[in-house]
């Protein structure tokens, strides 16, 4: 009788240490995964900062692709780090996937071929159209082309596009040699600079765990003082 006594008020505290057997003080803890990551994004744009996505998703365009920004407005191209680089290289509209030729000894942009990284642009002549693409092999091809300030007739973003998929396939590689500083139009003063991260939040998870293992721990220790208890009653 005493044994049937003891063992039934072992039960709860049986159960509250090992919360798996289903009479536990919260649900039994299912298999664990890891969430993916957002992909990188830039942040809204303002009167004075134009932000644009390289490859959002994984899509070979810029986003947006066809921005207008006076002079002194800063265009920052916030890249994924996502296993493919791209660039920001300016083009010609009268040779599209190539790299514009210096004017006047000056060259035109290029971020060179990048991942996780931010490459900013400085307007200086918004009289003017700038047009950009990537270099990385058939990207120009598919369509990965941009602008700044083009017209809405003419030489428009549109028309730059379709050339750029015209030439498809036929687009020339390109080597890389890095970063260019400078540019017609807008300038890149700076090299490419790699992209802050923030932290993934994980404290509440790690708060949580240790909350029940000090449950698991105080009911163990619960239990394992019952049994001494019983034994010694046992042996009286």
């Amino acid at each position: 009788m005493l044994s049937t006594v003891f063992s039934l008020a072992l039960l709860p505290l049986l159960a509250a240490a090992n919360p798996q057997y289903g009479y536990g003080y919260g649900p039994a803890p299912g298999p664990s995964s890891s969430a993916a990551a957002p992909a990188p994004s830039a942040p809204a744009s303002t009167s004075s900062q134009v932000n644009i996505n390289v490859a959002p998703d994984g899509n070979f365009v810029f986003s947006p692709a066809n921005v207008t920004a006076s002079n002194g407005t800063l265009v920052t191209f916030f890249f994924p780090n996502g296993g493919i680089a791209h660039s920001v290289t300016q083009g010609d509209f009268s040779n599209p996937c190539q790299p514009i030729a210096a004017q006047n000894g000056v060259n035109g942009f290029d971020s060179g071929l990048q991942q996780g990284v931010q490459f900013t642009l400085n307007v200086t002549n918004d009289q003017i159209p700038i047009y950009f693409f990537c270099k990385q092999q058939t990207h120009c091809g598919l369509g990965m082309v941009g602008s700044i300030n083009a017209p809405s007739t003419g030489n428009t973003f549109d028309a730059w596009q379709a050339a750029a998929v015209k030439v498809g396939a036929n687009e020339q590689n390109l080597q890389d040699n890095g970063p260019v500083i400078g540019g017609i139009g807008a300038v890149a003063t700076a090299a490419p600079a790699a992209s802050g991260s923030s932290g993934s939040g994980s404290g509440s998870g790690s708060g949580s765990g240790g909350g029940n293992g000090a449950m698991g721990l105080a009911a163990s220790s619960a239990v394992a003082a019952l049994v001494g208890l019983g034994m010694a009653m046992v042996l009286a």
